[in-house]
């Protein structure tokens, strides 16, 4: 339960925010027409200030636009000042957001610019696929445009894979194999947490057993315990009871778990190729795969992708310059730039990728081997994914029958879409 000290201080962050905001004019005018000068921009991300804010010579040449950026690191202070600017006249030129069902209430609210003509160039130009395009689009209009892309793929520690003498799968079969001779030699395959990030196994199992079932969860057609979803469950507790994965209360950082071999694999988004660098690891020490189909007779490989938005208030005075900084945002220029600040895989394909390792796989799934879809912590309508993740959670920390678990996440489905009919 939120503290009324804790309430207290966001209303004070807020205000001070808010003051902030009415004193930032730029070149921008009140009009809003400006398509050059300085774009107020937030974001909930304040350890990538400097990362954005070293673009601004790049855009200063590219788009005579600069960005005056203003960090949180409190997502729950941010989203609160982001939904009170709606309010105002302030509302930012340029923010931060999230996919999925957060960003459909604010187009369902009229909030955001739209961005059809943006992505219709970009799509042309070859910037971008529709997949992604898809993940931006309501109604058949886009919305915002994509800040950043993460494929979720499974990373390995290369000696344990070399003294274990495994190599890496391409089928789920030979994934299946691996595990099982790695557990038969002492080594804990695969990672697991249950907190926060508890959803993945559950994505990838359903996705690629079935890409339509996935879509069924998505859009409320599917229920959490349709036969279906039990049997996908029921191959993650088979694998629970074969001790595959690590214990879900460590409090041992995953990253380093990894570098020091308490297991051989994790399934996380390419960013966490950061994580590893951080606890001291190279990619002579590691190494990346997207996670092979449980079905082997799908056409195309499901990887989940994770897109965090750029979006421009409908009512901000910076509209004009906001939507025009978009568009250079979606340009390979503008992206190798940001790739050299940031690193990751690249949503745009003509961009230069600094890391070698990433982009390689990024190639690789940006391919015709390979169909995107949403990370569920997106996908998912946001009621539905809170509880999901604490059930995912429970069971990891206790595997057992999977369908009490479901029930909670139905229920409160059930709860949601009932809502929607309002």
């Amino acid at each position: 339960m939120t503290s009324r000290r804790t309430l207290v201080t966001a209303v004070a962050a807020l205000t001070v925010v808010g003051a902030a905001l009415a004193g930032c004019s730029g070149s921008s005018g009140t009009a809003g027409g400006a398509t050059t000068g300085t774009l107020s921009f937030y974001t909930d991300k304040a350890a990538w200030k400097p990362d954005f804010e070293s673009l601004n010579a790049t855009s200063k040449k590219d788009a005579d636009i600069t960005l005056k950026t203003t960090g949180y690191s409190d997502a729950n202070q941010y989203d609160a000042f982001i939904k009170q600017s709606f309010r105002t006249s302030k509302s930012p030129g340029l923010f931060t957001w999230h996919t999925g069902d957060s960003l459909k209430q604010l187009v369902d609210d009229g909030l955001v610019a739209e961005t059809t003509d943006i992505w219709s160039k970009a799509v042309k130009e070859g910037w971008v696929s529709e997949d992604l395009r898809t993940s931006y689009t309501f109604d058949g209009k886009q919305y915002c445009v994509p800040m950043n892309i993460a494929y979720w793929v499974m990373f390995y520690n290369k000696k344990t894979f070399d003294q274990n003498d495994v190599t890496v799968p391409t089928t789920w079969d030979e994934l299946n194999q691996v595990a099982a001779k790695l557990k038969g030699k002492g080594v804990t395959p695969y990672y697991q947490t249950s907190q926060l990030f508890t959803f993945q196994w559950f994505q990838h199992l359903v996705a690629s057993t079935d890409p339509d079932l996935y879509k069924g969860l998505e859009d409320g057609t599917v229920k959490y315990t349709d036969p279906r979803i039990v049997e996908v469950m029921n191959t993650w507790l088979d694998e629970e009871k074969k001790g595959w994965f690590s214990d879900a209360g460590s409090s041992t950082d995953p990253a380093v778990g990894l570098k020091q071999g308490d297991f051989a694999m994790i399934d996380f988004g390419t960013w966490y190729a950061g994580n590893l660098a951080g606890a001291g690891m190279t990619t002579s020490d590691y190494g990346m795969f997207a996670i092979p189909a449980v079905n082997s007779a799908l056409d195309k490989t499901p990887v989940a992708v994770e897109s965090g938005p750029l979006c421009v208030a409908a009512k901000s005075s910076q509209k004009a310059l906001g939507l025009k900084y978009s568009e250079w945002w979606m340009s390979a220029d503008a992206q190798s730039a940001w790739n050299k600040a940031h690193g990751d895989v690249a949503f745009n394909p003509k961009a230069t990728v600094s890391d070698p390792a990433l982009a390689k796989i990024g190639t690789e799934i940006a391919g015709p081997d390979y169909q995107l879809y949403d990370r569920f912590f997106e996908a998912m309508p946001t009621a539905v994914v809170t509880v999901a993740l604490e059930q995912f959670g429970a069971f990891a920390a206790n595997p057992g029958d999977p369908k009490p678990f479901l029930q909670k996440i139905q229920d409160a489905a059930d709860k949601y879409w009932a809502s929607q009919k309002k």
